[in-house]
């Protein structure tokens, strides 16, 4: 549940990094060891990062590999729903030809888009900023020795990072929707 753990983005960065000049000191040395420890380096940063990214949609709900659960904004929720029942107003307007429930469809559809567009910019901000005043808050606390609290901001970065990662999933959901 911390920020600490293995899935950290910033982990899978330096790890990542530390692989590079591994890499680096392989190639001036020519030892193999340093070759061997350079890949594993890049390896586990890989896998951070694919761990980091990782998010599970349950309903209105968000899962990460922080195991911090979010909760959608209610205008994502409400987006969804009203962009389903536009579609279903528009296939049914096509089926029994009725250019005005085909209209009300795509209208209603077109007003889901924007809500759920407008909940996923709210969804992100807040995601970002908890994330980072979650940050911020546990180094402090950290600092002061109040472990209370550090384990409270923790828990608020962890629940932004699962925010931020739902959002992003639902983009890529989108954009995958779209190339087909």
């Amino acid at each position: 549940m911390s920020s600490n753990d293995n899935t950290s983005s910033l982990k899978s960065v330096v790890d990542t990094a530390t692989g590079y000049v591994q890499s680096g000191i392989a190639a001036v040395t020519g030892s193999t060891g340093d070759k061997a420890k350079a890949e594993e380096y890049k390896n586990k940063g890989a896998a951070e990062s694919d761990l980091s990214h990782t998010a599970a949609k349950a309903g209105p709900f968000t899962i990460s590999s922080t195991g911090a659960p979010a909760k959608d904004s209610s205008d994502r929720t409400q987006g969804q729903w009203d962009q389903t029942i536009g579609s279903a107003k528009e296939t049914i307007g096509n089926l029994v030809g009725s250019e005005n429930l085909k209209q009300q469809g795509r209208e209603q559809n077109l007003q889901g888009q924007g809500q759920e567009a407008k909940g996923q910019l709210s969804d992100l901000g807040k995601g970002v900023s908890d994330r980072a005043q979650g940050a911020v808050g546990s180094a402090v606390a950290g600092l002061t020795g109040d472990r209370t609290e550090q384990a409270k901001y923790n828990e608020m970065h962890d629940e932004g990072k699962t925010r931020q990662r739902g959002v992003e999933l639902d983009l890529d959901k989108q954009a995958a929707a779209q190339q087909k």
